[in-house]
């Protein structure tokens, strides 16, 4: 590290659980981000400022005006234009260290693997039931972490899957449901707070720190404002 980068982290690199040595291993690290919508957006913005050295975003999607109420990288500027283009240029303004690799494509049952293989981490930031079974396959073939959750109305679920032969996401959710039949509304700060602990799971598998959800289910509650961590199996 160099000086500059010594003081931009400088509150990671205090922490005893972090110091130098833990910050290299975020600058080090590769993560791939699935989705960069409302779960995306948080978790996006908190990697890239923690030193995630190489960020990759999959969304073919372009910004509507329904997403400013919850998509926080966005503005009103930027509506018909490509999510991960808009992305990239917001993170890069936040911190020009990290890499951001973008591809603005949907997750497929052809491409998940040429395109997960390139990363330590994969974050399951979309509501899209298919492209988890893709980035789950993948991720248990090759044994990487998979940062799933999920958001609908006030609630939102929290688990990582495939981690040190850790449960999958199939596992826990054998069948896919009927897209259409999942709840479309959602409460514009929640994808912010569920994000935010996706961003957090990833960097303590980084760091190697904490306790990981990896065989649990962490299931939030915006209106009670309450918080359960249920055991698989």
């Amino acid at each position: 590290m160099n000086e500059q980068q010594k003081e931009r982290y400088n509150r990671h690199i205090i922490l005893n659980e972090i110091g130098e040595d833990g910050q290299q291993k975020l600058l080090d690290a590769k993560v791939l981000v699935v989705g960069a919508g409302g779960l995306g957006a948080p978790v996006l913005q908190y990697l890239c400022a923690a030193g995630v050295g190489t960020i990759g975003i999959v969304d073919a999607d372009v910004v509507s005006i329904s997403n400013l109420q919850r998509q926080i990288l966005y503005s009103e500027e930027e509506i018909g234009k490509s999510k991960v283009q808009q992305s990239k240029e917001r993170l890069n303004q936040l911190n020009s260290d990290v890499q951001i690799n973008t591809y603005p494509i949907w997750l497929t049952d052809e491409n998940a693997e040429s395109i997960i293989e390139k990363y330590d981490i994969v974050v399951g930031a979309t509501d899209n039931f298919l492209s988890r079974k893709y980035i789950d396959k993948v991720t248990k073939k090759e044994q990487k972490a998979f940062v799933h959750a999920s958001i609908g109305e006030f609630q939102g679920q929290v688990s990582v899957f495939n981690y040190k032969n850790g449960p999958s996401y199939f596992d826990l959710f054998p069948d896919v449901p009927d897209q259409k039949q999942m709840p479309l509304g959602v409460l514009g700060v929640l994808p912010g707070i569920i994000g935010s602990m996706q961003a957090c799971e990833v960097l303590k598998i980084i760091l190697g720190i904490g306790e990981v959800l990896s065989g649990k289910l962490l299931v939030y509650d915006a209106l009670s404002n309450s918080m359960n961590i249920l055991e698989m199996g």
